[in-house]
């Protein structure tokens, strides 16, 4: 395909991002003896879809055959990358807990940096773009003193957050892995996630361990597991579910004993059982066969609103993940409850709050490469009108996808609609 050529149509790179992102998440599970029979196009593709997964390292050093050059020296660099990239969080990781322990801050490292400890994974086989940490809010003007020592600053505050960032940072490279990308850590000071307009709180639940100064662990693997199913939820009804977030399940799950699933079946939120647990067990099911008991998968579903149960069992990864290339006007809806949650939630992305539209400027500061795409430039209700009317490709998506090709000799312009 010559450089000279557009992008190909919608249609075209969105079900070249199907085919690639369902074919590599198989073969993260089991790799088959032969590469796949893909076209120029598809090669390129694939490497957005890697990339956006999460699952490049995995694919390095698991798949048992080639491909094509430009294939294996993508794998390869980021293996290389990944390598890199873990020893400079683990650097980080020691500077936070000698800092937060010279001045006397608890937090609570989370997901990817809790995951680490647990040997799951190859060194650099699992991406992290930035550090969780969950201080008390009592602790914020000490954390940000703890980041300064470690010559980290203010970047910006979120509902959800509040990112430092390096006080020297490089521009982001690539769409992968680099190791001079900047490492963001975030600070929360609750875990709770909207599904899609109900807030689901589990903060107390990660608080039940000893005190202490310092980086700390979960009070017990049943946090940590409830913690990953939470923001695999969260990113499901968001469409920004990566593969690599079912493999953190799946791997945990694999070392649950039966009190576990049942200590995790039998948790109560706001008086009532864990309802939104089915999709992220059911699609990590799928995926990884024999790591979910049927027993427990039964016993969400039977949890599960029947909306929501039957949407979750149609869902693939495509589906519910940043390879799902169009702009949905109302992506999760299937999540609401009731049918005052699919009006408030209607009501939310028609008339989004002033806070939520700075929260997308704050990211077009943050990551310029959003900018390339003129979606976020146009008004509000001209870009809720094409997520009804139009097929427009994802920002985010399409600037990965537009990196991939680039990166080969195919340039073109955005998906045409």
């Amino acid at each position: 395909m010559s450089a000279a050529l557009d992008m190909p149509p919608f249609r075209v790179v969105a079900a070249a991002l199907r085919k690639t992102t369902e074919h590599l998440a198989a073969e993260v599970v089991q790799s088959s003896a032969s590469p796949p029979d893909w076209n120029e196009l598809e090669w390129a593709i694939a490497r957005s879809a890697a990339a956006m997964q999460g699952i490049s390292a995995l694919l390095a050093n698991n798949v048992r055959w080639s491909g094509p050059p430009a294939w294996l020296s993508f794998l390869g660099e980021q293996r290389e990358q990944g390598l890199l990239r873990h020893a400079r969080i683990g650097e980080l990781l020691e500077q936070i807990d000698t800092a937060a322990r010279r001045r006397g801050v608890e937090c609570m490292a989370l997901k990817g940096a809790a995951l680490r400890d647990l040997n799951l994974y190859g060194y650099g086989e699992r991406p992290m773009g930035d550090i969780d940490l969950l201080v008390s809010s009592r602790d914020m003007f000490p954390i940000a003193a703890v980041m300064a020592e470690i010559d980290y600053v203010d970047a910006f505050i979120t509902q959800r957050h509040r990112v430092f960032e390096p006080r020297r940072k490089l521009p982001t490279r690539g769409f992968g892995e680099h190791v001079d990308n900047p490492l963001k850590i975030e600070i929360h000071t609750a875990i709770a996630e909207p599904l899609p307009v109900r807030n689901v709180d589990i903060t107390e639940r990660l608080k039940r361990s000893t005190r202490g100064s310092g980086l700390r662990n979960y009070p017990d693997l049943v946090s940590l597991f409830l913690h990953l199913l939470l923001h695999a939820a969260g990113n499901m009804r968001a469409h920004a579910l990566r593969q690599i977030q079912l493999h953190d399940i799946a791997m945990l799950a694999s070392l649950l004993y039966e009190s576990d699933w049942r200590a995790l079946l039998e948790l109560q939120h706001d008086g009532e059982a864990p309802w939104w647990l089915f999709p992220p067990l059911a699609l990590t099911a799928r995926y990884y066969p024999r790591h979910i008991p049927g027993d427990v998968l039964r016993t969400a579903s039977a949890e599960c609103p029947v909306v929501l149960r039957f949407a979750a069992a149609r869902q693939s990864l495509t589906d519910v993940s940043w390879s799902n290339l169009r702009i949905h006007a109302f992506p999760g809806i299937t999540w609401s409850r009731t049918p005052l949650d699919v009006l408030r939630f209607m009501r939310s992305r028609v008339m989004p709050s002033r806070l939520s539209l700075a929260e997308i400027d704050l990211a077009r500061h943050a990551q310029p490469q959003l900018n390339t795409v003129p979606w976020y430039g146009l008004p509000h209700g001209s870009r809720l009108l094409r997520g009804l009317f139009s097929r427009p490709p994802r920002v985010q998506t399409i600037v990965s996808v537009r990196a991939a090709l680039a990166s080969v000799g195919i340039e073109g312009t955005e998906a045409a609609d």
